[in-house]
């Protein structure tokens, strides 16, 4: 696994879809993943630590994990199929460990608002970083 930090959120100009970069923390790959322009806001927010007078999505997903005191241990993005990424968050509890599917865009989401590590597969990363 390769721990990854969100290098930022950019608009692909050939289609005009956002993208999230994800930046290995010890190398220099990226790993371009397209997400919705509801999950790239969902991220932007998080990146700039908006806050709002009501939770979004993403914050109540927190807010539920600490209110039954856990936490997100990690993300993970786990795998490609057919263009499609794949990831899995990883929930503590106690002694209990938990891994949800999920997508990227909200795992990602997620763990920025956790302050969560971020992961990915090495080969994904070689497949599509």
């Amino acid at each position: 696994m390769i721990e990854v930090r969100v290098e930022g959120i950019l608009v692909d100009n050939v289609n005009n879809s956002p993208v999230v970069l994800l930046r290995e923390r010890d190398g220099d790959r990226i790993l371009p993943i397209f997400i919705g322009p509801l999950e790239a806001s969902a991220i932007a927010y998080a990146l700039e630590k908006a806050t709002f007078p009501r939770p979004l999505t993403l914050d109540l997903m927190r807010l539920m994990i600490e209110g039954l005191q856990g936490r997100v241990r990690r993300v993970l993005i786990t795998k490609i199929e057919n263009d499609t990424f794949f990831a899995e968050v990883v929930l503590e509890a106690g002694d209990r460990v938990v891994t949800v599917d999920a997508r990227p865009s909200d795992s990602v989401g997620l763990a920025l608002r956790t302050a969560a590590p971020i992961y990915v597969e090495e080969a994904v990363m070689e497949k599509a970083g």
